[in-house]
């Protein structure tokens, strides 16, 4: 099991991951390493607002939230905190559908309220004119 993973701030992730080692390719807002298990798959973990977040101290890197590593084999949980792995429960089937049925409407709730968001900015809402703007009409017509 590996118990401490090293930041290596790269432009590409290599062919082959390195144990130990925590791959972070800002450009692309990912970061990658061996499941820390020892099982050798590949650990994919975007950074989002709706994915995981990166602290980066200017010395030792922590990811939130957990790592859960649910489709493989091993199923392995745990934190990246400080650069140290802090191993966590092992879930149930019940808690991690939950947590994915979690994940999912927390998705869809942060793109459905950007797209709101984004409808906005292209059509205006429509606003009733308020004093300021009939008290200056009125007066505009007035010295005509």
């Amino acid at each position: 099991m590996i118990e401490t993973l090293t930041p290596k701030f790269v432009q590409r992730f290599p062919q082959t991951l390195v144990d130990g080692e925590l791959y972070v390719a800002m450009e692309y807002g990912t970061a990658a390493h061996n499941c820390c298990c020892g099982c050798g798959r590949k650990v994919i973990t975007p950074f989002g607002p709706t994915d995981w977040k990166l602290i980066y101290d200017g010395d030792t890197v922590s990811l939130h939230p957990s790592i859960g590593n649910w489709s493989f084999p091993c199923q392995s949980h745990y934190w990246i905190r400080a650069n140290k792995i802090r191993w966590s429960s092992r879930w149930s089937r019940e808690e991690i559908e939950a947590n994915r049925a979690r994940d999912r409407l927390r998705k869809d709730r942060f793109f459905r309220k950007e797209e709101v968001a984004e409808v906005s900015k292209i059509v205006p809402p429509k606003k009733s004119p308020g004093m300021l703007s009939a008290l200056w009409k009125l007066i505009s017509r007035s010295g005509s």
